[in-house]
């Protein structure tokens, strides 16, 4: 078995076209599809995803999310949904982007709808090191998503051969299939 990445990182909102426009606007999100013509619920879903009697996926919509994984927007209706956990919660709790400014993305998050939980600041620990900083946000919506970027290296690489996974720096567009 050889894995790559995680492909993508599946997000339930309450508004799918605020929602969109939230990653957009503070992230520079780009639509690649919706993926339901209809909405979809019934029996088999239910089982299949794990989700209360009675839910329906109202849409799902991919968006490409620079260099990486791509993030995946749910919308259900039919059912009384509760409200995001915090990163003290049991699960998975928040999602990371990379940034290569993280003042200029923290100031765009603002103003896109999105809340600093307090200034960007920098790693502490093994993440350590000139220049690598960090801030905790929350969406419009509650969700919690950390920026980060680590332009240096990080304190842990003094200790070990083994290294994180840091985004590619290449441009999307790089990746793209080209017509033949």
């Amino acid at each position: 078995m050889n894995v790559r990445a995680i492909e993508h990182v599946g997000i339930t909102v309450p508004d799918m076209e605020a929602a969109t426009r939230f990653f957009v606007e503070a992230f520079g999100a780009e639509k690649l599809y919706d993926m339901l013509d209809a909405p979809l619920g019934g029996p088999e879903v239910e089982a299949g995803l794990g989700i209360p009697p009675g839910a329906v996926i109202a849409s799902i919509r991919m968006l490409r999310l620079g260099n990486g994984p791509n993030l995946e927007l749910f919308s259900y209706t039919g059912v009384q949904q509760l409200q995001p956990i915090v990163p003290s919660d049991f699960g998975i709790q928040h999602i990371c982007i990379y940034v290569d400014d993280i003042d200029a993305a923290a100031n765009r998050l603002e103003k896109a709808g999105g809340v600093l939980l307090s200034r960007p600041g920098d790693l502490p620990g093994g993440d350590a090191g000139p220049g690598n900083r960090y801030v905790y946000t929350r969406t419009p919506w509650g969700s919690t998503i950390e920026l980060v970027t680590y332009p240096s290296s990080q304190a842990y690489e003094r200790h070990t051969h083994l290294r994180r996974w840091r985004p590619d720096l290449t441009e999307p567009g790089d990746h793209e299939i080209q017509a033949q």
